[in-house]
Formats: structure tokens, sequence, C-alpha cells
């Protein structure tokens, strides 16, 4: 079976979810797949690029996307070309993105079924808009098959009455993360080094960080940095102004983050709702402890891993649990977290379901 596997998302962990599923398919016996990225994505410009068979032109700013979907129509034929040329069996999206109607318009009209990774069965607050520009509804409608990362994503796409008629459900969960680059092992300290990384919105708590952290006063025993894309907010500047705590707020590139990782003692994930967790899974390949909060999927994720500390998402119980992270850390290494299963794996999960179909 050959699978084209595609994302045409620029940043973020999209286009590295989709090289490292093509390269997985590719390992299996009798299994092939090729790969379809943004023409700009940030994993095509490294020294460890995957070979990526189809560079689609997108966008860089939200005029250019304007423009590329008000000419998705006319691109139809070249896309429809690139298909004739890679010929899949099937093709999979690795994470939906905005440009998603292109390719499954050409694949309908070449008869080609798709399947669909669902990393969100509904909008977090603050992505209400990116999630309705995403039409996602209408892909997943499309797809003949879709595999989601966590129970919690499965039973909201069921309550939506996804998964019937013919359609399968089925579902994963979500490999450890690597990195290009060596990250060393994490310390005992005095003073732990605790980070906060990711999108800097409502959903991620940073008003129940800065609340804990008020909470344990100005003498707290750790070091504090966040590190992240998003709006200026109340919770980003009590927590700018705060000693022992610093916010870099931008966007992080790839590359950066192996040196984020080597900084860091442990990941802080204090959300107020969540799928599942990118970030914990990077984190706990790196060797990482984490302190998240017990809401969406991150019970599932993380229970039971031993460099895991799961509390409540209230401000007095992320303070105990930052209290108890940094305890933590000033012992000796921990066992080792049991790691989920790997990309292998999950590319020969996909491929036994699409093949029984």
């Amino acid at each position: 079976m050959r699978t084209l596997v595609w994302h045409w998302g620029r940043r973020g962990a999209g286009p590295i979810f989709a090289a490292r599923l093509a390269e997985a398919l590719n390992t299996l016996p009798g299994q092939s797949a090729a790969l379809s990225l943004a023409a700009g994505a940030e994993i095509l410009t490294g020294p460890d690029a995957p070979a990526c068979d189809w560079r689609e032109p997108t966008y860089g700013s939200r005029l250019g996307f304007i423009a590329q979907r008000l000419a998705s129509p006319f691109l139809r034929r070249r896309t429809e070309a690139h298909l004739r040329r890679l010929a899949p069996d099937i093709a999979l999206c690795a994470m939906p993105a905005l440009l998603d109607i292109r390719m499954t318009t050409a694949l309908r009209g070449l008869g080609i079924g798709y399947a669909v990774i669902v990393h969100d069965a509904e909008p977090h607050p603050g992505d209400a808009l990116s999630f309705l520009a995403l039409d996602q509804t209408r892909l997943l409608r499309g797809a003949k098959h879709l595999f989601c990362l966590s129970g919690h994503v499965e039973q909201a796409l069921r309550g939506q009455g996804f998964g019937a008629n013919g359609q399968t459900l089925t579902k994963l969960w979500h490999p450890p993360i690597g990195l290009a680059g060596t990250v060393p092992a994490a310390r005992p300290t005095s003073r732990p080094r605790l980070l906060y990384f990711g999108r800097l919105l409502p959903y991620k708590g940073l008003d129940l960080l800065a609340n804990a952290l008020e909470f344990l006063g100005a003498n707290r025993p750790f070091e504090l940095r966040i590190c992240g894309d998003g709006p200026s907010s109340p919770a980003l500047e009590r927590l700018e102004a705060m000693a022992g705590v610093s916010v870099e707020r931008r966007w992080f590139a790839d590359a950066e983050l192996p040196g984020l990782l080597a900084w860091a003692d442990a990941l802080v994930l204090p959300y107020r709702e969540a799928s599942q967790s990118g970030v914990a899974a990077l984190a706990l390949a790196a060797g990482r402890h984490v302190l998240a909060t017990t809401v969406g999927g991150l019970p599932e994720q993380l229970g039971g891993q031993p460099r895991a500390i799961l509390c409540a998402p209230n401000a007095p119980a992320i303070a105990k649990g930052l209290l108890e992270l940094t305890q933590l850390l000033a012992q000796p290494a921990s066992a080792a977290a049991a790691a989920a299963p790997g990309w292998h794996a999950m590319a020969a999960a996909i491929a036994a379901v699409i093949e029984r179909s």
C-alpha cells in the first residue's frame, strides 16, 4: 500500500509529525509513503530536513493565505498532477491545516480516499476563529478513517457523530517526539529550572500559574522561564513583574527546542483544558519531569509516568505541585518514564486499520 502523508502548515508540531509518520510507514513491509509539506515548512530548512516528495507553496501572512485560498480552485489541475505522479492508494492528513480543501478536492476528483489524524475535536478558548477557518468538520466528514491521540478526543468525536456509517474512528496515542539535537540529562540541583513552553493563550492556564506563584510568595525555591508565542495578557504582565520569572514572548523555531530543554530540569503545564500534549511527550522523551493539570487527555497520557506529577487545575494545587516537583528534582534521578509506543507502532496500527477496510 502506498500512502501520501501531508501537512501544509509551516511551523510547529505538524510538519514534524508528518515527517516522522511517513518515515515510519516506509519501514513497514509492504508499505511505502510519500511526504508532502508546505514549501516554507521550518523542518525543511535545517540540516536534518526529511526527504519531501511534494513541496506545496502556501503562504507567509494573512493576506497570503487569503490569496492562496482564493487561488485553490484554479490550482486543481496542478494538485491532481502531483497526485498522479505519486500515485497513492490513500492520503493521510497528519494534522489539519488551512489549505486542506485544496488537497481533498483533488483527492475526490481522482477517487482517492483519505484519512485524518485528529488532534483536537473542538476549539480551545481563543482558537475559535482559526478552528472555523480550518473547516475541520467538512474535512473529517469526508474522511474514510479518523485517528485520534486520546480517549478524550475520541469521546468528543463520537459525540459529534463521527465514526459511523462506514467511517472508522480509532484511538491511538501521542508518540514520543525526539529532537535531532541531543539534550543532556537533567541534573540534581538546589534551585531547579522550570520551563513553560507553548502557545500563550488563555486555556493554557498562565493565570493559574501566576496565582500559584503569588500563593508561594517571593522566596520560591526555583527559577521559571516562560517561552512561547501569543498576545500580551494580564497574566503575562503579572508573571513578567515577578522575581525569578522570565517571559520570552516570541516564536521559537524547531532548532531552538533542544536548547530550551537543555536549560530546563522540568516542564510545567498548568492548562485549563487539553486534548493531549505534544509538549509533554517532548519533555518525557528528553528525560525531563512534567507537572501537569488533570484536564482533558492529560491524565490518560501522563498517568503512571514516574516523571510526571498531576494536580488539579487550581492555584493551590499547582503551588503544591511546584513544591513537590522542586523536592523531586533535588533527589537522585528517578526511574525513566515508560515511553509511549513509538512511530513504528503507530504507523503499523494505521496501516492495519486502512488495509482492513
